[in-house]
């Protein structure tokens, strides 16, 4: 196992779609094992594979310091089946250092995909664990945070980290 480093945005990979995960093989268990130490590092409740650089449709989620009837779990190919109602939640992410908001999402969804071992699993959720479930797919899918804030946010968030590199670079 090994702490992988967390892609920040402007990332080009975080941008991408992932590809799904055709066969489970001995690569795709050590993927997880070393996402799932990155995630409990970083103190995170989630982690996508693209995060740490690999295009793949992996997750890993954990919301039980949150929710402590919840336990940790990975899941390959997660696809969003059922949603409803909607819910607004402060959200944060590893990729998107210093950037806080408030994200509208559904407030409850079912998710499918396989387990690690490629049995398909069905998660239905509702509060934290159907909002961390939304914002880890919407990894897979290319989609970050900035992207569901308004133009103004996003632009101010750019600027403050074009001022920040400007200041690295003449220190």
């Amino acid at each position: 196992m090994a702490i992988r480093e967390i892609l920040k945005y402007p990332h080009p990979i975080l941008k991408k779609r992932c590809e799904e995960i055709g066969q489970i093989d001995e690569d795709v268990k050590e993927l997880i094992r070393d996402m799932t130490e990155t995630m409990y590092h970083t103190n995170g409740i989630g982690l996508a594979a693209c995060q740490v650089g690999v295009p793949q449709r992996v997750i890993v989620v954990d919301v039980s310091p949150l929710d402590p009837e919840k336990e940790f779990f990975a899941l390959l190919n997660p696809e969003i089946v059922f949603e409803e109602g909607e819910i607004e939640h402060e959200e944060g992410c590893l990729s998107v250092p210093e950037c806080t908001e408030k994200i509208k999402r559904r407030e409850k969804v079912v998710v499918k995909g396989l387990s690690p071992e490629g049995k398909p699993i069905e998660i239905p959720a509702e509060g934290i664990l159907s909002i961390a479930l939304q914002h880890e797919i919407d990894h897979l899918n290319g989609v970050l945070i900035l992207d569901r804030i308004s133009r103004l946010k996003r632009e101010l968030y750019r600027n403050r980290l074009r001022k920040e590199r400007k200041k690295e670079e003449k220190d």
